[in-house]
C-alpha cells in the first residue's frame, strides 16, 4: 500500500512539474518568444565590412563543445595551417551556419582547429537589385578571400559553401584560376539543371518557352530592370516551405504535445524564426540564374559567361568534395554529381549524406555526415607547403586592389 501511494505521490509530482513547464514555456512562447531565439551566439570579430557583404572570423571556443547528441567534445587547440572560408547560400541569413549552440558549424569547425571565417552576405535592400553573380562570384568573393589572406596572414586558403555558396566557391575559383584556393567542398550546390528534382523541372518547364521567345521576338531577360525581378524575402520563404524538403516546418500539433520540453520550444522557435525570416533576392542574381542556368544549363558544359568574362569550372584543380543529401527533392544527387565529372581535378570525392536540401546541411544526422566527414576530409588537406605564408602587408595589398574593383566595377556600392 505505501508503495502504490508513493507511486501515486511520484506521479502527482511529476505531473505537477511537467503543467508548470508546459505554463511557462506556452507564455514565452506567445510574450517573450525572442528569449526562445538561440541563433547566432557563437563570438565572432568582423574582419571586413563591404556592402552588403562582410566576413566574420570566428575564434577558437573555450575547451569544450556540445554536440547535437548531448556529447561533449574537446577542443583542438593546435590550428591547421590552412583558414577555411564557409559560403552560405543568397536568401538566407548567416544563422543558418550558426543555428543552435549544439548544432553550430562555425563553433564545431572552429573546435576541430580551423581557423574559422564566414561570409556574410549581409541583408540586400531594393538599392541592391542591379547585384547579378558575377557581383557575387567574382568581386564580393575576391574581397572575402583577400580579407580571410589578410587577416590570416596565409596565401593558401579552403572553401565551404552550401547550395548556391557552393556554386559561388565554384564560379569564383573558375573565374578567378586562384592556385591558392586548395581545397573546395560543396553540399548541395546545383549543377545539371536536366538531372532531375524541383528545380530541374522547373528549368525545363522554362525551356521551350523561353527558347521560342528567343527565336521570334527581341525580348530578352536581361533587358528588363533588375529591380522589377527583385525578390521580397517573403517569398523565398515561400519558396522554401513550398518544396519543405527537409520537412523541418514542424506542426503546430507536435509543438503543443511537446510543450513541457524546454529544449524542443526553443528548437523549434530558432528554427521557426530562421525560416520565417528569409532576405532578398537581388533581380540580377535572378536574371542570371533564370538564363544562365535554368534556360541555358551552362554549368552542366563547365563554362559560364559572366559579363565578358568565363568561368571555367573545367579548369579547376583544387581538391574537391561534393556532398548531396539522399533525400532532396530540390538539388538531387545526379544535379549535384555533375561537377565531379566537369573539375580537372585529380583529388575528387563525391559523397551522399542522409537528409534533404536542408536536413543534409542543418539536419539531426548532419553533424555526423557531412560536418565531420568535411573536417575530417580538410583535415588531412590543411597542412602548410614548403613555402611562407603570404606576408600580412601582401595580403593587405590584395585586399586593396579588391576594393578598387569593386568601386571601379560598381560605384553604387
Amino acid at each position: 500500500m505505501n508503495g502504490l501511494l508513493k507511486r501515486l505521490l511520484n506521479r502527482g509530482l511529476a505531473l505537477n512539474e511537467r503543467t508548470l513547464a508546459v505554463a511557462d514555456n506556452a507564455f514565452d512562447w506567445l510574450f517573450l518568444r525572442e528569449i526562445l531565439i538561440k541563433s547566432g551566439l557563437t563570438p565572432f570579430n568582423i574582419v571586413y565590412k563591404g556592402d552588403p557583404m562582410s566576413v566574420r572570423y570566428y575564434a577558437l571556443p573555450e575547451s569544450q563543445i556540445e554536440l547535437a547528441d548531448g556529447s561533449v567534445m574537446r577542443v583542438e587547440r593546435k590550428q591547421h595551417a590552412l583558414p577555411l572560408l564557409l559560403v552560405p547560400p543568397l536568401g538566407v541569413t548567416t544563422e543558418t551556419f550558426d543555428l543552435l549552440p549544439q548544432r553550430s558549424l562555425v563553433r564545431y569547425l572552429a573546435a576541430r582547429g580551423f581557423r574559422t571565417y564566414l561570409v556574410d552576405w549581409g541583408t540586400p535592400e531594393r538599392r541592391h537589385a542591379h547585384l547579378g553573380m558575377k557581383d557575387y562570384a567574382d568581386t564580393m568573393m575576391g574581397e572575402a578571400i583577400a580579407a580571410v589572406r589578410a587577416h590570416s596572414g596565409v596565401k593558401d586558403i579552403s572553401l565551404m559553401g552550401w547550395c548556391m555558396g557552393g556554386l559561388l566557391c565554384l564560379l569564383h575559383t573558375g573565374l578567378s584560376h586562384d592556385r591558392h584556393i586548395r581545397n573546395l567542398v560543396t553540399v548541395a550546390s546545383p549543377i545539371d539543371l536536366r538531372g532531375g528534382g524541383i528545380v530541374a523541372r522547373a528549368a525545363s518547364a522554362l525551356n521551350t518557352p523561353a527558347r521560342l521567345i528567343r527565336k521570334f521576338t527581341g525580348f530578352r531577360l536581361h533587358n528588363l530592370a533588375p529591380i522589377k525581378l527583385h525578390a521580397p524575402g517573403w517569398l523565398t520563404t515561400l519558396a522554401f516551405k513550398l518544396t519543405d524538403p527537409l520537412k523541418s516546418v514542424t506542426t503546430y500539433w507536435d509543438l503543443i504535445t511537446r510543450l513541457w520540453d524546454r529544449e524542443f520550444v526553443e528548437s523549434y522557435s530558432t528554427t521557426s524564426d530562421y525560416l520565417n525570416n528569409m532576405l532578398d533576392y537581388p533581380g540580377g542574381v535572378i536574371q542570371d540564374m533564370v538564363v544562365k542556368m535554368a534556360v541555358d544549363n551552362s554549368l552542366a558544359a563547365g563554362r559560364v559567361e559572366f559579363g565578358g568574362r568565363v568561368a571555367e569550372l573545367d579548369r579547376i584543380k583544387a581538391a574537391l568534395l561534393v556532398y548531396a543529401g539522399a533525400s532532396d527533392s530540390l538539388v538531387p544527387a545526379d544535379i549535384a554529381h555533375q561537377i565531379v565529372d566537369i573539375v580537372a581535378s585529380k583529388d575528387k570525392e563525391f559523397r551522399i549524406a542522409p537528409g534533404g536540401h536542408m536536413g543534409v546541411m542543418l539536419g539531426g544526422k548532419a553533424q555526423q555526415e557531412v560536418w565531420a566527414g568535411s573536417a575530417d576530409w580538410l583535415a588531412k588537406r590543411s597542412r602548410s607547403r614548403s613555402r611562407a605564408p603570404a606576408k600580412p602587408s601582401q595580403a593587405d595589398a590584395d585586399l586593396r586592389a579588391a576594393r578598387q574593383l569593386r568601386d571601379a566595377e560598381d560605384p553604387m556600392l
